[in-house]
Order: C-alpha cells, then sequence, then structure tokens
C-alpha cells in the first residue's frame, strides 16, 4: 500500500516521460474526501486503467486530471505546465485542443451524422468544415466504419457509436484520452472490441490513454492499473 506521498511512475509507457501529472490531490465534498492526496503521473503514450469501489474516488480523479473539476489542494501538470491554476474559459479551450474523452454511453449528438459528431470538437475548435469533415472520416475509415459515416447515432449499434465516440476524441490529436466506463453499456464481445480499437487508435495518435472502469478484465487488459479506496491510490 502506497503512502499519501508516494507517486506513482508510469510502468510500460509507449512514450518518454510523464505528460499528465497529478501531486497532492485533495477534493472534498462536505466531510468526505473524494481525493486524499493522491499522486499520480501518466506517460506520454501509457495506457492505464483506473479501477476502485463505488464512492473510491476514481472518476473524481478522471475530472481532476482532465480540467472538469478543481481540486482543492494539489496541482496537475500538462507536459511540465500547471493546468489547475487555469480559469474556467483557459481550461475549456485547454479539454477541447489536448484532452479527448469518450463516455459511457458516448453522448452522440442525436441529430448530427457520425462524421459530424466526430468532426465536432475540431468544428467547435474552429477548424474549416471541408478540413475538420475529412478528417472525421479518415478516423472513421480507421475504426472501420467508412460505410457508416453518414448514418445518425440511432442507426448505429452500441459498439459502432463508441467508435465513433473515439474518432471524435482523436480527431484533434490530443495529448491524453480520458475515457470513463467506455464499455460499461456493451456486451462482453463488443466492449473488448471497442476497447482494442481505442487502444490502437491512441497508440497510432500517440496519446495515452487513461480509462475508469469497473471492469477488472477490461483493467487486466491495459499495462497498467491504478487501484482507489477512499480517495486514495492503493497500488
Amino acid at each position: 500500500m502506497l503512502s499519501e506521498t508516494q507517486t506513482i511512475q508510469p510502468q510500460e509507457s509507449g512514450g518518454t516521460g510523464p505528460v499528465l501529472v497529478g501531486r497532492g490531490l485533495i477534493k472534498t465534498y462536505g466531510t468526505q474526501r473524494a481525493l486524499d492526496g493522491v499522486n499520480i503521473e501518466i506517460g506520454a503514450g501509457d495506457a492505464v486503467a483506473v479501477v476502485g469501489p463505488s464512492g473510491s474516488g476514481k472518476s473524481t480523479l478522471l475530472h481532476v486530471l482532465a480540467g472538469i473539476l478543481p481540486a482543492d489542494t494539489g496541482e496537475v501538470l500538462l507536459a511540465g505546465r500547471r493546468i489547475d491554476q487555469l480559469g474556467e474559459g483557459p481550461r475549456s479551450e485547454l479539454r477541447r485542443k489536448e484532452f479527448g474523452f469518450v463516455f459511457q454511453s458516448g453522448m452522440l449528438v442525436a441529430e448530427l451524422t457520425a462524421a459530424e459528431n466526430a468532426a465536432l470538437p475540431l468544428l467547435l475548435g474552429g477548424a474549416a468544415r471541408a478540413s475538420a469533415m475529412r478528417t472525421a472520416h479518415e478516423w472513421l475509415d480507421r475504426l472501420g466504419l467508412g460505410g457508416k459515416a453518414e448514418r445518425l447515432p440511432g442507426e448505429l449499434s452500441g459498439g459502432e457509436a463508441q467508435r465513433v465516440a473515439i474518432a471524435r476524441a482523436l480527431g484533434h490529436r490530443p495529448s491524453v484520452i480520458f475515457a470513463d466506463e467506455p464499455t460499461g453499456a456493451l456486451d462482453t464481445r463488443t466492449g473488448a472490441e471497442t476497447m482494442q480499437a481505442l487502444r490502437e487508435a491512441a497508440a497510432e495518435s500517440g496519446a495515452a490513454v487513461v480509462v475508469v472502469t469497473h471492469d477488472l478484465e477490461l483493467a487486466a487488459s491495459l499495462p497498467r492499473t491504478v487501484s482507489m479506496r477512499d480517495g486514495r491510490v492503493q497500488s
């Protein structure tokens, strides 16, 4: 068991050093500490599963590292630059440019086609529509969805919708992809295939992957696992 001051070093990283670092992270809700002095490093190209029971702090850790929630104490660094002190506007821009997100339900826009959903972060970032759509189609092709780019989310299977979400997360070449229970709504086989697609696509782009999951089999498929309990890292 690690103490609060110990740091988890990246293992079997595909890169040369930490791209994302959290130090002394404390986050409190009322009288409960969701994070209790967590230190963690994510290497460039790393693939990490964060596991633990409900209420252990794993989703809070993801949200703090991604700049969605501010920590009460501690610091978060991206490529050596502190990002926890940024205001909401700069943090929002940072999430749009440097991070990609894959959620349990995909969270696709129902009125947009698969290609338009995949292109959305690029379009919101100011890219020309032609360029954004070209990139979206390229990623959908790589993920085996080239023939379904013009379908609406309601016309896709659960696994296909998650692959669109992966294409959306990767299109702007983020440094880190955060996946919160990405296979939770899928059957075992589809979940395994979706996770493999995410890992392969992230490796191709050079992005690190941080996956929060209850699925221990999924976690075991990744080269590194971080276990949490009561807001602390256990291993």
